[in-house]
């Protein structure tokens, strides 16, 4: 008998107890649950009365209430929720991957109120032994391998965290559906009963089983060709009742399927294209997450294409690399990531307070529950520029661009003090990755930089730089130009870049800088007939993120680069002469990013204190023989946070501990006021956001702050960052798409 036949036999026998067991009555924690029989209806939806969407009855061939024992109260079958307005899609290879790479972001999308679905694309089975590794276990009797078993207790874990973040309680009930996928197999559909708005999605294939080993049954193989289909590994506990198998195309079916399901506004993901080994032929990171990752970037991209769903942003997050990093998140952050994570890892062990005989939670975990330093950082990998506001050629006139359905999202205020918006209007050609760098030129024209996905090249998959230029001062954008990459396509890093960063000289010639595959820094500048000379390396090595750049006031320029351990930089011994460096600056180590700005005969840097998120700022002058911190680093504050600080004159604006834009005027310290220790008083906003924040000056010396919400709207505020103003009405669930099998 074959691997997949014995499996439906056993799948088969599974259900018929489940039916034989209809009428018998368990007790869980003093509550009585009835063990149900299987279930089925036609897939489809129904919008609720109200503001949020509920989903209508889906073809299953098992359904059951869950808190990680199969049960059913004498209540109706919760339905999903897909809420207006804000609507958070997450999409990662295994179970944990949200909490040690994406969460306190994770957290913080539940504690809002809003849509959150997360999506596991692989069983995370591993070797099947629910047990913690590492020498200190050694002697301890280990449990027989089973991989379905192990599958449903990083289940159980999950749910039990979710459940935790959203209700208080790991015991609150869930309601799991089997749904048919639109790659023509299975998925388990989780409801939280206590709030349908928080769904998770188990696609339940085969896991690489290692981090870099060569494993051909694998999402790794299922991309590269290696093998034509990728079996699932459902786990023991799971309402869904027949294996199935995917090629390349019905993974990214879907997943894409999966999005029209929830119509996200926005979208969090591992980092496709995520560092660099310092061993030959390793992968930086886990490469299930690598990979699943480029699986959910395509997706992305094909469902960009479909009519009538609310436009999404997309967040990249760094995966393993932030273990070797300076910590960033502050001490009670940390506290609930890592509670978080202990309730996953089932640090309770033996209490089976879930009741199954799985287990409830992943055991492997619980010997270390924060990672190899996981639990104490967040970072994002993409879309971190603050240079994507920019002032018009009028008074009161702004620019702002953002990628949106990936594609590049621009919106415009007309001059004046009374200016209206409009936008955003969506450029022509998809695949472009999140974040936009933009620069003003001489003559009034706005230049606009990011970096290209690309799936149909020859090698399938590869990156390039991008730039498109206004033909006229307030004018249309022209067409993108490719600047191509630093190293060639074929090289095996060549696709870890960083995203670009822009200087125009007083002459007028751009200089885009990016840190190449290498992890050094390269650049290219434009020639005075339009044309763009050959990449160059600039030197470096082992530096990390985007590069920060600035002019000062006498025309130098300077580019400032992140190490493990401080920051270095390139400056010019004067106005266009050659860029000298790397040289160290002194720092002490920060975290990601860095954010320079002209500031008289000097660049002010701004950064995050390691295990604090507090705000800081140096200042630096001299040129690249001389490049020294020229005053002590200064405290600014800020509550916690993470991420880049943008500044214009007097005003930043930054990420602070709840997720929400925390602004202060330098000038004023923010309220007229300063707290105990003397750093300013900044101000909170009301609404979580995606990226960085943006701030730029007018042409009148006017300060305004932007940055894109979660539900994907453009939110605004001038003078100071008094008020906020979104621009363009809330999007809403536009359809229900019926799903077929």
């Amino acid at each position: 008998m074959s691997p997949r036949a014995r499996s439906s036999v056993l799948l088969s026998r599974r259900n018929l107890l489940g039916v034989l067991l209809a009428s018998v009555v368990v007790t869980v924690g003093g509550i009585q649950l009835a063990v149900p029989s299987a279930s089925s209806g036609s897939e489809g939806s129904a919008r609720s009365e109200g503001s949020a969407r509920a989903e209508g009855p889906d073809r299953a061939t098992g359904s059951t209430d869950s808190t990680g024992v199969t049960g059913k109260p004498a209540t109706a079958p919760v339905k999903p929720l897909r809420t207006d307005g804000e609507s958070v899609v997450q999409i990662v290879s295994h179970p944990d991957d949200d909490l040690f790479f994406l969460n306190p972001d994770l957290s913080q999308s539940i504690r809002s109120g809003h849509s959150l679905a997360s999506v596991f694309l692989t069983a995370g089975e591993a070797d099947g032994v629910n047990a913690p590794g590492g020498s200190k276990y050694a002697g301890i009797p280990r449990p027989a391998a089973d991989k379905a078993r192990y599958a449903e207790a990083r289940q159980n874990g999950i749910r039990a965290a979710y459940a935790e973040m959203a209700t208080g309680d790991r015991t609150s009930p869930w309601q799991r559906s089997a749904i048919r996928t639109d790659g023509g197999g299975w998925a388990e559909l989780d409801t939280l009963k206590a709030r349908p708005e928080v769904n998770l999605v188990w696609v339940q294939l085969h896991e690489a089983g290692a981090s870099a080993a060569n494993r051909p049954n694998s999402l790794h193989g299922l991309w590269d060709g290696k093998v034509e289909t990728l079996e699932s590994e459902l786990s023991s506990g799971t309402p869904v009742a027949e294996n199935y198998a995917y090629t390349k195309d019905q993974v990214v079916q879907t997943i894409t399927g999966i999005l029209k399901r929830f119509e996200p506004t926005f979208v969090r993901m591992l980092d496709p294209t995520n560092g660099r080994a310092e061993t030959p032929h390793l992968l930086p990171d886990h490469q299930d997450h690598m990979y699943g990752a480029r699986f959910a970037q395509k997706a992305l991209t094909e469902y960009g294409k479909t009519k009538g769903h609310p436009h999404f942003s997309v967040q990249n997050y760094l995966g393993y690399l932030n273990g070797e990093m300076p910590h960033v998140l502050d001490p009670a952050t940390v506290r609930d990531k890592l509670h978080t994570l202990k309730t996953y890892a089932w640090t309770e062990y033996p209490s089976n307070y879930c009741a199954t005989d799985a287990g409830c939670g992943d055991r492997k975990v619980s010997g270390r529950p924060a990672g190899p330093g996981w639990a104490y950082s967040i970072r994002y990998s993409r879309n971190t520029s603050t240079s994507w506001l920019q002032s018009g050629a009028q008074e009161g006139e702004l620019w702002a661009f953002s990628v949106l359905d990936t594609r590049l999202a621009v919106w415009h205020r007309a001059p004046g003090a009374n200016g209206t918006w409009t936008g955003p209007r969506l450029a022509e050609g998809a695949g472009l990755d999140s974040g936009i760098a933009s620069e003003k030129l001489p003559d009034g024209r706005i230049a606009i930089f990011g970096t290209r996905t690309s799936f149909d090249a020859p090698a399938g998959y590869r990156r390039d730089v991008v730039t498109s230029v206004q033909s006229t001062p307030g004018g249309p954008f022209g067409p993108w130009q490719s600047l191509g990459m630093p190293r060639p396509a074929h090289a095996p890093d060549s696709l870890d870049i960083s995203a670009p960063a822009v200087t125009v000289d007083r002459d007028g010639r751009t200089t885009v800088y990016l840190r190449d595959g290498g992890h050094a820094l390269s650049s290219r500048t434009q020639l005075p007939d339009g044309s763009w000379a050959p990449w160059q390396t600039l030197g470096g090595q082992q530096v990390y993120g985007d590069p920060a750049v600035t002019t000062d006031a006498s025309g130098r320029q300077y580019v400032f680069a992140h190490t493990l351990t401080s920051a270095v930089a390139w400056t010019q011994d004067a106005p266009g002469a050659p860029m000298r460096g790397p040289v160290p600056t002194g720092l002490p180590a920060t975290t990601l990013p860095l954010t320079a700005r002209a500031d008289g005969d000097g660049v002010h840097l701004y950064f995050r204190k390691p295990g604090s998120g507090a705000v800081q700022a140096a200042r630096f002058t001299g040129g690249a023989t001389e490049a020294a911190i020229t005053a002590t680093v200064t405290d600014l504050g800020g509550r916690a946070g993470f991420g880049p600080v943008s500044a214009t004159g007097s005003l930043l604006a930054a990420r602070d501990g709840s997720g929400r834009l925390g602004t202060v005027d330098l000038a004023t310290g923010g309220t007229g006021a300063t707290g105990t220790t003397g750093t300013p008083r900044w101000n909170q906003g009301d609404f979580l956001f995606a990226g960085a924040p943006a701030a730029t000056t007018d042409l009148a010396g006017n300060t305004s702050i932007a940055a894109v919400a979660l539900d994907g709207r453009l939110y605004w505020s001038g003078r100071g960052a008094s008020a906020w103003h979104p621009v363009g009405p809330a999007p809403v669930a536009t359809q229900l798409t019926t799903h077929t099998s």
